[in-house]
């Protein structure tokens, strides 16, 4: 009977690889324009969920992961997409702004389970500061 069980986990597994995910990269209609400084730091810790300039690893083709990592891009992309940043309205920056200013500053952005697997995105107390002074 285990092996029956395992056997069909596996089988589910196997066939799931081969449900299409979309990983595509739609073009940057109005990329971020900002400071250096600060485009650097987006870039490195928040363009893979919130920019059409996302690298998309290994395990992203691996499900169920797959489907994860595609949801959370869409989600992200949804929220806010800095490759379409010169198309918000000044207000519309600003409120985004300061969303990314607060959700930084309570590290519930980028995602922990991102942070883990990407190092290199977590932001440190000067990045923090530089982003503080960032006015959108």
């Amino acid at each position: 009977m285990k092996r029956k069980i395992g056997l069909f986990v596996v089988a589910v597994l196997v066939g799931l690889q081969f449900v299409p995910v979309d990983r595509g990269n739609p073009p940057i209609r109005s990329d971020f324009s900002g400071p250096a400084e600060v485009k650097e730091i987006l870039q490195r810790s928040c363009y893979d969920c919130h920019s059409n300039e996302t690298r998309w690893p290994w395990y992203s083709r691996v499900a169920p992961v797959s489907f994860l990592v595609a949801g959370d891009v869409k989600e992200g992309r949804e929220h806010l997409n800095f490759s379409d940043w010169g198309a918000y309205d000044g207000a519309a920056r600003a409120k985004l702004g300061a969303e990314v200013l607060e959700v930084v500053e309570k590290r519930e952005m980028p995602l922990p389970i991102y942070v883990l697997l990407h190092g290199e995105a977590k932001l440190t107390g000067s990045e923090l500061t530089t982003l503080r002074g960032w006015r959108p």
